[in-house]
């Protein structure tokens, strides 16, 4: 309802505000939410290799748009309730074409994403992408940008379309879009398993890590000296500041074990939580990541597979685990004199 005091009411201000801010991330934090999930899903073998290994770090994407999700959707529907409330009050004439310009806006942007969603649906199926995932995320897309659009064309037309008055357009908004973010947030927790599984998962991905750095000390000390170190204390060096890594859950009783075999031959042993996770591992866009430094040295002492990274030399399963590792000369040759 419009009157024409043409004075600005600040609180509607704030919340058109509010309304575009929280609309704007929660759609994008659905959709991010929605495609990285798919993306685990329903992985491109094209795009991808079978790989033994850890790769928390590959569901941060998941995880931030998770958390934003949960905070900006139910903050973007009570906004959205104080919103309506007040348009059904008498509103100003200034108030009146401020919530005309925000409705115009969503309108905008709904539109947009909709001709963006065709151009890569028309583009990937040229190129001949038309996957499982794709046509998934092009549904999704476009329903989103269609629930949207139509309850703001709704609401420009005070809950009227085609000449029918829609009773509580806004409570069935509502419904539907907390049904699909809570169905977004339960697949996306189906894919990373719960909280408590990615603590363990990262504090094993943490072992691996330590025992691969304790390998590169063991292998450089017997470049250096031609034997290998009586016991792992022996590794510390005061001189460099190097410090022996210790088991995240050390004050448990899990220690890392060193045992010499033979000559040229030791072994490593840790407790694990979990057994070691085996799948398809994505690259970004199908493009080749570049290697990361902590990657380099894993890639450099992870034998007998020098080139594999993380892969089936570390592969364990939960409890205690032990790698046996044989040091070849031709390989890791010991240092010459003059430069020890």
């Amino acid at each position: 309802m419009e009157t024409n005091n043409s004075k600005l009411n600040t609180g509607f201000f704030f919340l058109c505000l509010g309304l575009l801010i929280t609309l704007i991330t929660s759609v994008t934090s659905f959709l991010n939410l929605v495609f990285e999930t798919l993306n685990k899903r329903f992985p491109d073998v094209l795009n991808a290799s079978y790989q033994y290994g850890y790769s928390t770090y590959e569901y941060e994407s998941i995880r931030m748009a998770l958390a934003t999700l949960i905070i900006f959707f139910p903050a973007f529907l009570i906004i959205s309730y104080f919103w309506e409330k007040f348009t059904k009050t008498e509103m100003g004439h200034i108030d009146h074409i401020i919530r005309k310009w925000v409705i115009y806006i969503i309108l905008f942007l709904s539109a947009v994403v909709l001709m963006v969603d065709l151009v890569a649906l028309i583009k990937y199926f040229i190129s001949g992408e038309i996957t499982t995932r794709f046509i998934l995320k092009v549904v999704v897309v476009l329903m989103t940008a269609v629930i949207v659009g139509k309850y703001y064309i709704l609401s420009l037309r005070n809950n009227q379309l085609f000449g029918f008055y829609i009773k509580k357009s806004g409570l069935i908004f509502s419904c539907v879009s907390a049904i699909l973010v809570v169905g977004a947030i339960v697949c996306s927790f189906s894919i990373m398993d719960s909280p408590a599984k990615q603590r363990l998962l990262r504090l094993d991905d943490r072992r691996i890590g330590d025992l691969q750095n304790i390998q590169y000390q063991i292998i450089n000390y017997w470049q250096q000296k031609e034997k290998l170190p009586a016991k792992l204390s022996d590794l510390s060096n005061p001189l460099s500041g190097y410090s022996l890594p210790i088991d995240p859950e050390f004050e448990k009783g899990n220690v890392y074990e060193y045992l010499i075999k033979d000559k040229m031959k030791f072994e490593l042993c840790a407790t694990f939580a979990l057994p070691i996770p085996k799948g398809w591992r994505e690259y970004n866009n199908g493009v080749i990541p570049m290697i990361s430094y902590r990657e380099r040295d894993m890639m450099e002492t992870s034998y007998p597979y020098p080139s594999g990274g993380i892969n089936e030399s570390w592969d364990h399963q939960s409890g205690r685990a032990c790698f046996e590792r044989i040091i070849d000369k031709d390989i890791y040759p010991p240092y010459p004199k003059s430069a020890r």
